[in-house]
């Protein structure tokens, strides 16, 4: 990553006004400009559970097919007004039959739909695409039961069986990866758009990925699973901050030395698929490259976990020679040791700080503007903490006292005076959830980690963001010399 000084604002495309990428996110592209920043970071894309978490996907590849902007389809003249309200499959199936009778046309500057474009993105996609349509159709078949709890043929991806359902069920494989093909495709021309205007993408890869996946049901031997398939342990985190019971995530354990010995070719795949989507991709839970923590899996929480050394070395060293284009930030956030900074600083990999967790303790805190370096990438708070509004009304009375000494005011604005001091410290990123630039309380909080309810679902609307805020920031931004050289 250039070291130029940048600033970026973090929403999820969930959070727009419409929850996906079409007029709304080119109109948010369009006040990000206005604002000068240059980087737009979001949540995982991918396909989630029916708990709408982007952490925990059915698939480490494919996209969130609940972003695809029906509007777009119809502004394109793909589908009809009255066909925007049928379910996705039934309007998708129609989009798909006019799509292959427009055979190699596309209607978008070459960069939208057509049937040839289709192939091309079958075949280049094979690596995942076939084994992903194939569990979700077994899945829906199965009423949406974990894999693991389907008849032995198919639990076991055995070959000869899944041949024989793919004869049977062909149309309805070929529009599961025609849905994913709108998916990349309008994400593209997004990304296309983004990039024009001086914004980069910056996403987020999570280290893990879900048991009941289509990655874990056809490579399970790249995970720690018994002969019947079953976790034997699962990842978590131990006690901390967020929780004194730690995290128990339940996400299967890399068999990294299988991995190792392949090259890391899944962990090659995955990053492939991430740097077409993305210019920048931040890697969470980067401590668990180093070492993860492992629970067994009759274990209720996280408490009576250990640690378990992990090769990310190596791995590092294979993703970045594959993929020199693209950029590393590493989430090293929790409980960090010696070993975990020499990894990231082995590779000169910005890491991650943040102002909510600088406030309440001593002046040698980490996270303290004076107290971190240029390699860095500051935000106020992620979309695990509250909003800094949020935070400062909630917080003990010993943080907030020492934030008001340091800043010198009894009665900072905030969160104004928290992101100005995020983008006037030395880091060469400062992100802002947009939370923040609205000036909004905890009501919009993201996600409280070691919780499953009442997250994810935060969306702005239009009229929140004034011309007054946008000019504000605009401001927090010239004033932090951040602006465009």
């Amino acid at each position: 990553m250039t070291q130029s000084r940048q600033v970026g604002v973090l929403m999820h495309i969930t959070s727009l006004p419409e929850g996906n990428v079409g007029p709304d996110a080119y109109r948010f592209v369009n006040h990000l400009a206005d604002m000068e920043v240059t980087i737009w970071q979001t949540l995982p894309v991918s396909l989630p559970h029916e708990d709408q978490s982007p952490y925990q996907s059915v698939s480490a590849h494919a996209g969130h097919t609940g972003m695809i902007s029906v509007k777009q389809l119809l502004n394109e003249g793909w589908c009809l007004p009255d066909e925007v309200n049928l379910s996705q499959p039934e309007l998708f199936a129609k989009v798909m039959l006019r799509v292959q009778s427009n055979g190699a046309i596309s209607k978008v500057d070459g960069h939208g739909l057509s049937w040839s474009g289709f192939a091309r993105f079958c075949q280049a996609q094979q690596y995942w695409l076939e084994d992903f349509t194939l569990f979700m159709s077994l899945r829906e078949q199965h009423g949406y039961k974990s894999w693991n709890e389907w008849p032995e043929a198919y639990r076991r991806h055995d070959a000869q069986a899944l041949q024989a359902f793919a004869e049977t069920h062909q149309e309805k494989l070929t529009l599961i990866k025609f849905t994913q093909y709108i998916f990349f495709q309008q994400w593209e021309q997004l990304k296309i758009y983004a990039n024009q205007r001086g914004i980069k993408l910056f996403g987020d890869i999570p280290i893990f990925v879900a048991y009941d996946s289509a990655d874990v049901w056809a490579h399970p031997h790249w995970f720690k699973l018994d002969a019947d398939s079953n976790m034997t342990v699962v990842a978590g985190v131990p006690p901390d901050y967020f929780s004194i019971t730690g995290q128990r995530w339940g996400n299967p354990h890399y068999n990294w030395e299988l991995m190792q010995a392949d090259g890391f070719s899944w962990w090659l795949g995955r990053i492939q698929t991430q740097s077409k989507l993305f210019d920048i991709v931040r890697v969470d839970h980067f401590r668990g490259l180093q070492a993860a923590w492992e629970i067994p899996a009759s274990e209720p929480t996280a408490i009576n976990g250990y640690w378990q050394p992990a090769p990310g070395h190596a791995l590092l060293q294979t993703i970045i020679q594959t993929f020199p284009q693209l950029s590393l930030v590493a989430e090293d956030l929790g409980i960090i040791t010696e070993d975990v900074d020499a990894l990231r600083h082995a590779f000169d990999l910005p890491g991650m700080k943040i102002l909510q967790f600088a406030f309440g303790s001593g002046y040698d805190n980490p996270y303290l503007p004076e107290n971190i370096d240029e390699n860095s990438v500051m935000y106020t708070g992620t979309h695990d903490n509250d909003t800094s509004l949020g935070w400062y009304q909630e917080v003990e009375e010993g943080a907030r006292l020492h934030l008001h000494d340091y800043l010198q005011q009894a009665s900072p604005d905030m969160p104004l005076a928290l992101m100005r001091l995020a983008l006037n410290s030395i880091a060469f990123l400062a992100v802002v959830p947009m939370q923040d630039i609205l000036g909004l309380d905890g009501s919009a909080r993201m996600n409280t980690p070691g919780t499953s309810i009442n997250n994810w679902a935060w969306r702005m609307h239009w009229e929140q963001l004034t011309d007054d805020k946008i000019t504000a920031f605009k401001q927090l931004v010239k004033e932090s010399g951040r602006a465009y050289a």
